[in-house]
């Protein structure tokens, strides 16, 4: 019995290191290049398109899960260049993501 409770405590906590990865991954991949490794979109093109700092109290406050949601789904209604992303990632992606940029907020 208890290494059968071992068992299922390393498998999930396996398997939520791998969810981890695979949320950095798809941000490394679809996010980074505009908004920044660490969210803060000091990078070429956060800087050409005026992108918000992820990582600002402010920012985290005003918005909700569902806004972010949304305009990871749906694209940005303030930057057209911000494309929606409903067919590129599942909706446990985009909620992996959500919860990544939660991860983000400054201290």
């Amino acid at each position: 019995m208890m290494k059968r409770f071992a068992l299922v405590m390393v498998l999930g906590l396996a398997s939520s290191a791998s969810a981890q990865d695979s949320v950095a991954d798809v941000w490394k991949a679809k996010c980074a290049s505009c908004h920044g490794a660490d969210g803060k979109a000091q990078t070429k093109m956060g800087q050409k398109e005026s992108i918000v700092d992820l990582t600002q109290p402010a920012w985290q406050k005003a918005q909700t899960d569902a806004d972010i949601r949304e305009t990871i789904a749906e694209g940005s209604p303030r930057n057209k260049k911000m494309k929606p992303y409903k067919d590129k990632l599942t909706p446990e992606q985009i909620d992996a993501v959500v919860g990544y940029i939660r991860t983000m907020k400054a201290k």
